[in-house]
């Protein structure tokens, strides 16, 4: 009995100690480009674009692709499949290796801060679920942002997300609007409306609820920078810890103004350091 207790004792220690191991190590890749190299983690907490973006790494697929978009102020964005040996002026990043990932937004705990690397996608009126581009990422350069801007970014994404909400409930009562419209009850009018905005406002507060930054963030975007208004929206999977400043280098180089494609191809290869 004494030697089964130290038996399975040994086993829960041995275990324990591989989890907590698994949990603490961080896969580290480096960005390999002309300019220089970066280096960059990924969470452990989105584990769906980590290992996605392992397995694309290890097969080849981030091989003497571009960064195809170059946004000076916000991110260099890579991993369309179609930018390998692409003509000069074609306009890319509609391409990847044929699925989507489901969103892993872990907000406000990863957020865009200067240095986020990030899943790029398609817009809320294809893709609701905000599901990851299969392999487009894009890497945050970012700009600071004030106290009063950051007030204003947060107003605007509650006023776009409350609209969703109002835009999905209003129709219902359409018939209704226009009888009382054309009708000598303008006081019904309003309580009608009174009414809309009062469901609108529920259904937005319990399905989303009201987006804010944290002191944290207020902090980081106010000294650092990021890009605040793409918080809670895009899937905030990894980040540099090192060659920020070839990120600000590639961000620099002159692009053309209709498809933010740098003029001149900066390629990269990705490989896996553990």
């Amino acid at each position: 009995m004494k030697k089964l207790l130290i038996a399975l004792l040994t086993t829960f220690v041995l275990f324990y100690a591989c989890s907590e191991k698994e949990k603490g190590d961080e896969r580290i890749a480096v960005i390999k480009t002309d300019l220089g190299n970066i280096k960059i983690k990924l969470y452990n907490e989105t584990p769906l674009h980590r290992d996605n973006f392992v397995k694309l790494v290890k097969d080849g697929f981030y091989k003497d692709l571009l960064f195809h978009r170059v946004a000076k102020g916000m991110i260099i964005q890579g991993g369309d499949p179609k930018s390998k040996n692409a003509p000069a002026n074609v306009q890319l990043g509609s391409g990847g290796p044929g699925y989507t990932i489901p969103a892993e937004i872990i907000y406000p705990k990863y957020f865009h801060k200067r240095g986020a690397l990030a899943a790029a996608r398609q817009d809320d009126r294809v893709n609701p679920l905000k599901e990851s581009s299969g392999s487009q990422f894009y890497i945050v350069q970012g700009s600071v942002y004030d106290s009063t801007q950051l007030v204003n970014i947060a107003v605007k994404k509650n006023d776009l997300e409350r609209n969703k909400y109002f835009n999905k409930i209003v129709p219902k009562y359409r018939d209704s609007m226009n009888t009382l419209m054309y009708s000598d009850m303008p006081d019904k009018l309003l309580e009608l409306q009174d009414s809309i905005m009062a469901e609108t406002n529920r259904a937005f507060i319990k399905n989303s609820g009201i987006f804010s930054f944290t002191p944290e963030q207020v902090k980081t975007y106010s000294t650092v920078g990021g890009i605040p208004f793409l918080d809670n929206d895009y899937t905030v999977f990894g980040e540099v810890i090192d060659g920020m400043d070839v990120v600000d280098s590639i961000a620099a180089m002159q692009t053309n103004p209709s498809t933010q494609r740098p003029l001149e191809d900066i390629k990269f290869t990705i490989k896996m350091l553990n």
